[in-house]
């Protein structure tokens, strides 16, 4: 009598199709491989957990190995065992049972394999033919779309950068990291924030901000936000030019409403303590003018480089960054502001996911870099409504998309200044005109608290409350800067528009305090 061989139905076990793309290349595949590791997975107890980091259903090539690694994860997530039998029978419940192969393949599957030896190195490789694959398809959809004439090209280069941005967020696994090294590496900077005197972080040239802050710190993302008029503009261009100029720390500004010249001609008014309108128009007199040759002198070849491409997506920001901290030993990433970007190339369904997105991304890119990233963003019209002192002084709920941007930032900081709303003494009688308060509402790894800062409007210009307003410069902190009234930066209501065109210093151009 003949052997009754088990169910075995060739059809449906074979894998899918493959037809010879128009380079008459077949897809980059793996598929003994992806038998080894559905096998072992099947025999060794601990074979899912090795790989369940590293693989998604996605990653295999044949449908039917889909199908099973589906299986798989089903069985893990509930705290099944996993095996052969408990593999077939969860694939009888999710109806695919039929569409691997039935029983039998199942059996092959763990026949072929002896252990889980190799098998994490196994997966990486069916993970790097699946990537392949990704950026064959993305680039075959670009090529179709870029042969359309009714394609806009700029929309497809954001949409070509927003689908590889997702390929590469796939591969972005960190290994886990042994606690020795981190002490060290801890420890480390332990050292160096006693040789500044307590500044771990990048100085912001602020001395009761740094107190708070000790620094803006690697890593951290900062959103610095305040209504309209506040000088958010004006306060982080005052920092671009402390860090730059009187600490010698490369900094790179992103500014998507401003172009490069604006910014310049604000860094103009604050160094060279010269107003607004004199700039605009050229309408120096003589003393002026020698004043203006001999106070740019010190923004010239400082460390700061300007990028005033509008409309920046996260995807344009992150390929800059990288190149610049590459290249230019940047220390930390200022973008004026977040709600300008865009996630373009990707889909959704608000703006407020769109703007989760962004902000998560921009952690993410400050964790990589291991950097400071500063961002600016808006506030709602909620403090417009309240009245009195306290009630003007911004509070996280009136940050825009607040959910999402609140909870992605290590640290959130408002600019407020009650001389704008009219608001002249403090509730002990003490003189508000000219100062700006600096509000730590929010410090993941720190204090929270309030300081305050001298606010010069006519020449957009932040400085600290100790600063003197001659052109010489105290000692700040152990460290000598070069002007004192560049460590201020004022807001002038009119001066952040209509500046000239142009730039000056070429395509990057190096900052200093700068007012909005």
């Amino acid at each position: 009598m003949a052997e009754k061989r088990p169910y075995n139905n060739k059809r449906q076990n074979q894998s899918p199709i493959i037809a010879a793309n128009e380079f008459g290349k077949l897809p980059p595949q793996a598929p003994e491989l992806e038998e080894a590791v559905l096998g072992a997975i099947m025999l060794e107890t601990d074979a899912y957990s090795m790989v369940s980091e590293i693989l998604k259903p996605e990653c295999f090539y044949k449908i039917a190995h889909q199908r099973i690694f589906e299986a798989i994860q089903s069985l893990a997530v509930h705290q099944q065992p996993v095996d052969m039998h408990t593999v077939t029978e969860q694939l009888r419940k999710d109806g695919t049972i039929d569409e691997v192969g039935g029983p039998y393949y199942i059996t092959l599957l763990t026949a072929k394999v002896n252990s889980a030896a190799h098998l994490e190195y196994h997966a990486r490789i069916i993970v790097q033919k699946y990537l392949a694959r990704e950026l064959i398809r993305v680039s075959s959809e670009i090529q179709t779309k870029a042969f359309d004439d009714k394609t806009d090209v700029d929309d497809l280069m954001q949409e070509a950068e927003g689908m590889l941005f997702e390929i590469s967020q796939r591969n972005l696994k960190k290994d886990v990291v042994q606690i020795n090294p981190v002490i060290e590496e801890a420890r480390n900077r332990m050292i160096q924030a006693a040789k500044k005197q307590g500044a771990s972080g990048v100085p912001s040239g602020f001395h009761s901000l740094d107190k708070i802050t000790s620094g803006w710190q690697r890593s951290d993302l900062i959103i610095i936000a305040a209504r309209p008029a506040m000088g958010k503009t004006a306060f982080i261009l005052s920092m671009a030019k402390n860090m730059a100029v009187d600490y010698n720390s490369p900094v790179a500004v992103f500014s998507l409403e401003m172009s490069n010249v604006q910014l310049v001609n604000r860094l103009i008014m604050n160094v060279c303590q010269l107003e607004g309108e004199k700039i605009k128009n050229g309408q120096l007199d003589a003393y002026e003018w020698e004043k203006f040759d001999k106070d740019i002198t010190q923004l010239m070849d400082a460390p700061v480089f300007i990028d005033d491409t509008p409309s920046l997506s996260i995807f344009e920001l992150r390929s800059k960054a990288r190149r610049l901290v590459r290249e230019h030993k940047i220390q930390c990433i200022i973008i004026d502001y977040l709600q300008l970007m865009n996630a373009s190339g990707m889909s959704f369904g608000s703006r407020e996911q769109e703007v989760s997105i962004i902000s998560r991304s921009l952690k993410g890119l400050a964790k990589e870099l291991d950097i400071p990233i500063i961002a600016l963003s808006q506030l709602n019209r909620g403090v417009e409504g309240r009245t009195g002192i306290e009630g003007k002084r911004p509070q996280l709920s009136d940050l825009r998309e607040s959910g999402a941007i609140e909870q992605d930032a290590d640290m959130v900081c408002f600019i407020h200044r009650p001389e704008y709303y009219k608001l002249t003494e403090d509730a002990q009688g003490n003189s508000l005109l000219g100062i700006a308060e600096i509000i730590v509402a929010k410090h993941r790894n720190g204090a929270t608290g309030d300081i305050q800062l001298k606010f010069k409007n006519v020449y957009a210009k932040f400085m600290n409350k100790d600063d003197d307003d001659d052109e010489n410069s105290p000692v700040h902190g152990g460290y000598q800067t070069i002007s004192s009234k560049m460590n201020d930066s004022s807001f002038n209501g009119h001066a952040n528009k209509e500046f000239s065109s142009g730039s000056p210093f070429g395509g990057y151009t190096k900052s200093d305090e700068t007012p909005f």
